[in-house]
């Protein structure tokens, strides 16, 4: 539709004041269309609602004027640029995505906006046609709608079947979009040409039958879906299984025809379908009841429905309506002006020259995105990004010759059961917990939700290849005779794949030639090129095969480790000294002699204990360090300081004792055993023979990551070849050690105890099932996995098979645990602060003692010669911190009682006295 100015206002542009008698309207629709015959009748009883109220544009009259472009898009330009010739000021329509693309461009060169409810292309929003507004909801959302629904469902793949034009094309690119967010994807995209024949759209559908994807989103006009869903029902593509989303096009179909062919409704049985969404109001149910009255013998073929379309159509007029009023209130000029460009331009017979440019049209543009009303579809207001406000769409499920809606979508709060308009009051909340949707009656009648996919081969049997294994057939081995499979992996498969919620017919392959180990790698390999869908087996989940194909859950963990002989290591004399390092032993023995010393230092002056000749004190130093260890010391601690440093001592000594007890008893008690070889370390910096799993990823770990030539690696097939290489050594052409999964060594050491793992376990993987990438299988199984660990069956699966009690009785402990100094460095430590902080608070308590008391003789001393002054402070300092504490205080009270009798007698002789007295102190001759 074209608004363009009155005849009696478009001649005199100066006259901008008053306003235009007639507005004249013009439509481009499609007659014969759904779309155009709904929007058709809707737009001409919203131009006589609008000029039947004078409120609307103050007296002025709109005209409406209709062209028909009979599906052409060809035709749809033709009449745009006619209504461009009669000097349009605003252009409603045309009524396909297609089109609007082109005349988009038009509407920008002449600054006409241009309005379309019917053309949902998302890119139509872009800022490349800012003169293009979209006056119903954009396609992106209701692509949103579509991938929260495939997400609800927890489907993680859809195909795409579309109209290969603008209008699908970009539509589908927007699925995608949204899919991605929600980490699904588009498995194969199926285009159609917007006329496709049968036969054409026969041979896109046959590419679907060969997929794996079961979901299928259908996103064409309404006469061509119809025919998608006719053919896929000739092509069994509509049985259950299968799940059909079609958007908007399908609720067009079924709103708009209100006789359906008998028939008609069998190929769209159990489909789910969208709905653009119109809250329920008056004006709307108004709108509604006068509709078969607004339709009566408008139709050769009968009446017809009202679809949301209409809906939007309708309001469309008013939109513009509203926008042209505010436009002339402000003022707004009416004028046109000869387009510039077309001046240098030779334009022959076309009479391009007619056309011109609106003046007032981003005036115009502004006053549309501005309008703000309740319309009969709601509240109408545009976004920042010229969308409308709060879109939202039906989700409908086709049952019998009807429909039931199951539940809603909007950008809000995502799906729900509830009329989207009753949660704007509320936080949004789009959480996956929040979502819900009622119940769903499937294709075939079915009311348990389809799984989404099928397998490969048209649905046969999966192709699951085994490892025919030589060693080690807990795991995994052919029964022979037979194409039956057992062991410990089988049993986890069988015991996963019977939890699946369906059903999956599976034949196992043996792969391998029974006289050598297969290479597992090779038969993960075979998955990608097609040999086999799946692997199962004793397979390692490392970096290189989780690029050929898609692991479960590891249902077993099993990290590389080194298989080497060991010895008993007897008992001796020695023993003793076998639970600490030569390192811990030193640094032991050093600590007691260190807090001997220390506390001697702050017990000597006050404690009678550490006093006497110095052959005794030195004994009394060995005694009490040493009788600490067995918490024997008979000397008391008087001081505080001596106290505290004992304390933290003993807790040591504690701690020490403890752990030596306990590693004594366990070397005297269990069975020690001792190897030349420590770990890996030991076989990387040597030249030994390595012995691996003939058929392991083994041999390339030790060659690429550990840099290990590969003429030191020695393949190994059976147990008794293991046995023999390392019972004969490097010497007799055997083996050092072997490099081995735990798995498997668990089990060859359970049978062979003079064998042992050596080291720490230096790699960490698992074991898992091998399926095709993106396969859903996979992930299922996983989900399997997990619930058999969980309810306990997964170990008992692994008791069944690889609980051996052979060597059970003989426990024994491998020769690498003695205690060394890094578990007890932190005691040491806060040990060694403590004795220096005591010992520094206690030589500043001497220091001012001495200071305090000894004052004078240091004034005198600098009258002497330095050297001799010197070396008497240092006599009479360690004389002091030698002399016991009680003695220094009576003479010192003594001194303080002389001094005070003799400040009694005169001035002259009271200092000499004093200094008398001072040196006989100093002498020691009291």
């Amino acid at each position: 539709m074209l608004l363009s100015s009155g005849s009696s206002s478009i001649g005199d542009s100066r006259n901008v004041s008053t306003r235009p008698d007639v507005v004249n309207i013009g439509a481009l629709f499609s007659f014969h269309s759904m779309i155009g015959k709904v929007g058709k009748i809707a737009v001409e009883a919203a131009i006589k609602d609008v000029n039947s109220d004078p409120s609307v544009l103050g007296g002025t009259k709109l005209n409406l004027t209709l062209h028909d472009t009979n599906y052409s898009g060809f035709l749809g330009i033709v009449e745009s640029l006619r209504f461009m010739e009669t000097k349009t000021v605003a252009i409603i329509g045309p009524q396909n995505s297609v089109t609007a693309h082109v005349i988009s461009h038009i509407a920008k060169e002449l600054q006409v906006p241009l309005l379309s409810f019917s053309a949902t292309d998302p890119t139509l929003s872009s800022l490349q046609f800012p003169f293009f507004i979209r006056t119903s909801q954009n396609d992106r959302y209701q692509m949103a709608a579509v991938a929260a629904i495939v997400d609800y469902f927890e489907w993680r793949e859809v195909v795409a079947i579309f109209v290969d034009d603008d209008h699908g094309r970009n539509g589908i690119a927007a699925l995608g979009d949204q899919l991605n967010e929600k980490r699904c994807k588009i498995s194969l995209k199926v285009p159609l040409k917007p006329d496709a024949s049968r036969d054409e759209v026969t041979n896109a559908l046959v590419k679907v039958t060969l997929t794996t994807s079961r979901i299928l989103v259908v996103h064409t006009y309404e006469s061509t879906g119809m025919v998608v869903l006719n053919v896929a029902q000739h092509l069994g593509l509509t049985g259950p299984g299968y799940v059909w989303i079609a958007t908007n096009w399908l609720s067009l179909l079924l709103d708009t025809n209100s006789t359906r062919p008998p028939g008609s409704m069998e190929s769209i049985q159990g489909l789910i379908a969208l709905r653009l969404y119109t809250p329920n109001s008056a004006l709307k149910r108004k709108f509604v009841s006068r509709w078969t009255n607004l339709t009566y013998g408008k139709s050769s073929s009968g009446q017809f429905g009202l679809s949301t379309y209409g809906l939007y159509a309708y309001d469309t007029v008013w939109m513009l309506a509203h926008a042209i009023n505010s436009f002339l209130n402000e003022g707004g000029n009416l004028s046109f002006s000869n387009l510039s460009k077309l001046t240098w331009a030779d334009v022959g017979a076309l009479n391009l020259n007619a056309m011109s440019v609106f003046n007032g049209g981003r005036a115009l543009l502004q006053n549309i995105l501005d309008v703000n009303f309740t319309g009969i579809t709601g509240p109408v207001e545009f976004t920042p990004d010229r969308d409308l406000i709060r879109p939202a769409f039906e989700v409908i499920n086709i049952i019998g010759s009807g429909e039931r809606r199951i539940g809603y979508w909007s950008n809000y709060s995502g799906l729900s059961i509830v009329p989207p308009e009753t949660l704007y009051s509320k936080p949004p909340n789009g959480s996956s917990l929040n979502q819900q949707l009622y119940d769903v009656v499937w294709p075939g009648q079915a009311a348990t939700k389809p799984r989404g996919w099928a397998f490969p081969n048209g649905g046969g049997h999966l192709r699951i290849g085994v490892p025919r294994r030589v060693s080690y057939q807990e795991f995994v081995s052919q029964v022979e005779g037979t194409d039956m499979f057992s062991g410990y992996c089988i049993d986890v498969f069988t015991a996963a794949i019977n939890l699946l919620p369906y059903t999956v017919p599976y034949k196992l392959i043996a792969y391998g030639d029974g006289v050598t180990n297969p290479r597992t790698t090779e038969l993960v390999r075979q998955i990608t090129t097609g040999v086999f869908d799946a692997a199962i087996g004793d397979i390692a989940i490392i970096t290189n095969r989780t690029r050929m194909a898609d692991f479960t859950q590891p249902y077993i963990e099993s990290g590389l480790v080194v298989i080497a002989p060991v010895k008993k290591l007897n008992s001796n004399a020695w023993a003793f000294l076998r639970p600490f390092t030569a390192k811990m032993w030193c640094i032991t023995a050093v600590s007691f002699l260190v807090v001997g010393v220390v506390v001697w230092i702050l017990e000597h002056r006050i404690n009678d204990d550490f006093r006497g000749p110095p052959k005794r004190q030195v004994i009394t130093i060995l005694w009490f360090s040493f009788s600490t260890m067995f918490f024997s010391h008979r000397e008391n601690t008087v001081s505080t300081l001596g106290r505290l440093v004992l304390l933290i001592w003993l807790f040591v000594v504690l701690i020490i004792n403890s752990s030596y007890t306990a590693s004594l008893t366990s070397i005297l008690t269990v069975q020690q055993l001792s190897s030349s070889v420590k770990g890996i370390e030991t076989l990387v910096s040597n030249n030994d023979p390595i012995g691996y799993q003939q058929g392991s990823f083994t041999r390339n770990y030790l060659i690429e990551e550990l840099g290990i030539h590969e003429s030191r690696l020695v393949p190994l097939i059976s147990i008794e070849h293991y046995v023999k290489a390392l019972n004969d050594g490097p010497q007799k052409n055997g083996v050092a050690a072997i490099v081995d999964e735990r798995s498997y060594a668990e089990l060859f050491l359970s049978t062979h105890c003079e064998f042992s793992i050596v080291g720490q376990e230096f790699t960490k993987n698992g074991w898992g099932f091998a399926f095709q990438r993106d396969s859903p299988l996979a992930v299922d199984m996983s989900t399997a996995i997990l619930r058999l660990s969980e309810n306990g069956d997964l170990q008992r699966i692994h008791d069944k098979w690889l609980m051996k009690s052979a060597c059970t009785s003989q426990v024994s402990k491998f020769e690498v645990d003695r205690l060394q100094l890094d578990s007890f460095w932190g005691l040491f430590l806060i040990c060694g602060l403590a004795c220096l902080l005591a010992l520094a608070i206690y030589v500043f308590q001497m220091l001012r003692q001495y200071s305090k008391h000894y004052s004078e003789e240091l004034e005198s001393s600098e009258q002497t010669s330095r050297s001799r002054s010197r070396s008497k402070s240092l006599h009479r300092f360690l004389s002091f911190a030698d002399e016991k504490e009680d003695v220094f205080r009576s003479r010192s009270k003594r001194r303080q009682m002389q001094e005070a009798s003799v400040r009694n007698m005169n001035g002259d002789n009271s200092a000499g006295s004093s200094r008398k007295y001072d040196n006989c102190d100093a002498d020691g001759t009291y």
